[in-house]
């Protein structure tokens, strides 16, 4: 039996057997929810700036860092996969010298939607639009 089931959030998807990422209308990409985690990185940083008006800087920053773009899964928090957690005095170095100060500094790994994001491309304003 198979069932096809939509979803905004991907917080009860963790409880699938197998998720099917779909992106205007065609599937992106299918797997196991650990393997979709690992299909898109290791660990995530995220970064939560104190002060908002400081995302964009916290973005360039952890973009830097990270060797790619990165993403605002949800208001006031910037992520980015990185390889392992020897970012993390270069990112505190960074911040701190564009005297930058943090209320959540962490590394994890990637949520479904974080998958959801760094697989379309999309980011949390822009599926808010659509």
């Amino acid at each position: 039996m198979r069932l096809f089931l939509v979803l905004l959030l991907f917080a009860s998807a963790t409880l699938a057997d197998e998720i099917s990422v779909i992106d205007r209308g065609r599937v992106i990409a299918h797997g196991t929810p650990a393997t979709l985690k690992r299909l898109v990185g290791g660990q995530s940083l995220s970064v939560s700036p104190t002060d908002p008006a400081d995302l964009d800087a916290v973005a360039v920053i952890v973009g830097e860092i990270a060797g790619q773009t990165a993403h605002r899964p949800r208001r006031g928090v910037v992520t980015a996969p990185v390889a392992s957690d020897a970012v993390l005095p270069e990112v505190v170095g960074r911040l701190t010298a564009a005297g930058i100060t943090v209320s959540e500094l962490s590394l994890h790994l990637p949520s479904l939607d974080e998958v959801f994001f760094t697989l379309t491309g999309r980011t949390d304003a822009e599926e808010g639009a659509a």
